[in-house]
């Protein structure tokens, strides 16, 4: 693994079960989602971070599928998916107190890739 790669999941909690080998690409999938669409996001709460997606009509369905992958390794994940408008698709992600941490470095990777051009 790269100093790089080791960086990148650095954020990745004790108690994710997801292979090892596996953690690169499911953080490649996140990456593309939210390079790809994100559009905003705001802090709720503490533990609960509502993000803002716009795509196609099949980004629904893959936010979805990627939030129930996530969900099977990283069962402390809360993971809402909604379309309140055609092409628009609110995602909303809930942790336990205990979790916080990993919520503000999704936050936070989040903000720092859709920034990027």
């Amino acid at each position: 693994m790269t100093d790089q790669s080791a960086v990148e999941l650095a954020w990745v909690p004790q108690t994710c079960t997801l292979p090892t080998a596996e953690q690169p690409l499911r953080l490649a999938e996140f990456d593309a989602l939210f390079r790809a669409a994100v559009r905003g996001g705001e802090r709720l709460a503490a533990r609960h971070l509502r993000m803002t997606l716009a795509g196609g009509s099949d980004l629904a369905g893959a936010v979805e599928g990627l939030a129930d992958r996530e969900t099977r390794c990283c069962s402390f994940f809360s993971f809402t998916v909604s379309s309140p408008e055609t092409g628009v698709v609110q995602l909303d992600i809930e942790v336990p107190a205990a979790h916080v941490e990993v919520l503000d470095a999704l936050q936070a990777r989040a903000v720092a890739l859709r920034s990027q051009p």
